[in-house]
């Protein structure tokens, strides 16, 4: 049976969480800009019309990366599963 717990998976699974914690860190950055100069003048607060190009492109991103993560997790939970269930050869001979 394949490792799943393998020296390269273990690095490879930190290397994700570092860029994926760096994401997170960069779009709360540009959300708290909007926090920090938000103008009523421009409309409603968090409404899509007060904020600049970038700030929506932070807020519907912060949503678009945590979709991407729950993907992310199911694609994991799935892959570890089928490597459990997945027969060895003498179970197959029994």
């Amino acid at each position: 049976m394949k490792k799943i717990f393998t020296i390269k998976n273990i690095i490879l699974g930190i290397l994700f969480i570092l860029i994926d914690l760096i994401v997170y860190i960069i779009i709360g950055f540009v959300i708290l800009s909007y926090e920090d100069f938000y103008d009523e003048s421009l409309g409603e607060y968090w409404s899509l019309e007060s904020m600049t190009t970038g700030q929506k492109i932070a807020y519907i991103g912060f949503y678009f990366w945590w979709i991407l993560n729950v993907i992310l997790l199911f694609f994991i939970a799935f892959k570890i599963f089928k490597n459990l269930r997945k027969p060895t050869i003498t179970q197959i001979h029994n």
